[in-house]
């Protein structure tokens, strides 16, 4: 029988017995640590694979850079997990469509010089830097392998992208092994690159599932964070990477078995602990409003919330930027007219929530997101050339004129 003693390295237990990475990755001078990728992480829900979990699986997910770096670390989570999740081992790689990868930018990922490592329930492990420059809009496929029974997996339920699922170890599989989809993100919670200078840090899109991307397409990656890290690296001189926290149905103030823990809540894990985070945009309230409409159980609680409730939560998530040392943008609702869940009275909270977005002065700056997207003939609802379909969600098209509207120098500014 095996003897296996546990490490502890970085708040991160390991395994005496996996193997040790020859060499540490040297850190170049003057480059620094920012968050360039993130998905924030939610239980284990029916439907999918995450409620059963995943057993000898290697698991391969899509995610694109929005800031270049001369190196990588990758952010594994077992926020739910129910018990000790093993990683077996992991390796990243640049996509090269579907679950291939380019090959010969294989690169095995190690956490304290070791292959495996073990996440404690609610941990998270960051791994070593990884000797892979990537670009601004890099795509790389990450891939881990999991040797025991994980129980219910922490996941982010709407990734849309397509990734992929494994029976065995294949990290270094250049895609053929890989013939399960899924449409969801697992135990993989952030990516950080060693940021050159010209990268002042990051820019963390908190919010619901407008800001997750839902209407824009699969695999696109034409959510709103993905066209403002477009721009933002499109100019010269400073830049800031982008990364999205969405989560579809997410509340202010309510969390939810489907949808994630309150923005309140989740403020400090999904925000303030990313590397390199300088500024916020904040756009949730507009499932605060319609869920009081709802009765199913995955969506419950259902309390009738009033505007000034809502602006109470933004102004506790305000409070909790400033004291992270974080500056932050308040966005405006979008319209919602025709959606199933809008109401008159939910639309004259709407109203007075963007007033108070608008004139009250608490947030650092305010994006007309609700502007940006509306009817010109009928301001309270979406501009059909923007609307995915449901009234509610934006198109790809409605997604990049909401980036379009986000003033860069104001993100920019302020040191």
């Amino acid at each position: 029988m095996a003897l296996y003693v546990l490490l502890r390295i970085g708040g991160t237990v390991l395994d005496s017995d996996t193997q040790a990475a020859a060499t540490p990755v040297p850190v170049p001078a003057g480059s620094h640590w920012i968050a360039t990728w993130g998905a924030s992480p939610q239980a284990a829900t029916a439907g999918d694979l995450s409620r059963a979990g995943f057993r000898d699986a290697t698991i391969r997910e899509m995610v694109l850079t929005s800031a270049a770096g001369v190196r990588l670390r990758l952010r594994l989570t077992n926020a739910y997990g129910s018990g000790p999740l093993r990683i077996g081992q992991a390796a990243v790689a640049v996509d090269r469509g579907g679950p291939n990868t380019v090959p010969g930018t294989s690169r095995v990922v190690y956490f304290g010089h070791r292959r495996s490592v073990v996440v404690a329930p609610g941990g998270e492990a960051i791994s070593d830097p990884v000797a892979l420059a990537t670009g601004p809009a890099t795509r790389l496929a990450i891939s881990i392998f999991l040797p025991r029974a994980t129980g219910p997996a922490t996941q982010h339920a709407d990734a849309q992208q397509v990734n992929y699922v494994a029976t065995g170890a294949h990290t270094a599989d250049g895609g053929s092994a890989f013939k399960i989809r899924t449409h969801s993100w697992y135990f993989l919670d952030g990516v950080d690159v060693l940021g050159a200078p010209r990268a002042l840090g990051s820019v963390v899109a908190l919010g619901d599932s407008i800001t997750d991307g839902v209407g824009s397409g699969l695999d696109t990656n034409q959510r709103w964070p993905n066209y403002l890290a477009g721009r933002l690296n499109g100019r010269s001189g400073a830049t800031l990477a982008v990364v999205d926290e969405g989560i579809g149905g997410n509340r202010v103030l309510n969390s939810s078995l489907c949808c994630g823990v309150s923005a309140v809540a989740r403020f400090e894990r999904d925000v303030g602990d990313q590397p390199g985070a300088r500024d916020v945009i904040l756009l949730e309230g507009i499932n605060d409003i319609g869920y009081s409409q709802n009765r199913g159980p995955l969506t419950a609680p259902h309390t009738d919330v009033s505007a000034l409730q809502i602006v109470q939560g933004y102004e506790r998530i305000i409070t909790l930027a400033h004291t992270a040392g974080l500056r932050i943008f308040g966005a405006t609702l979008t319209p919602f007219v025709g959606a199933r869940y809008w109401t008159p009275a939910g639309e004259a909270k709407r109203e007075a929530v963007n007033n108070w977005i608008r004139t009250s002065g608490a947030f650092d700056g305010v994006i007309d997101f609700a502007g940006a997207v509306a009817d010109p003939e009928d301001p309270d609802r979406l501009n059909p050339a923007y609307d995915g379909g449901d009234h509610l969600h934006p198109n790809a098209a409605g997604y990049q004129a909401m980036a379009a509207a986000i003033n860069l120098g104001a993100l920019l500014s302020g040191g």
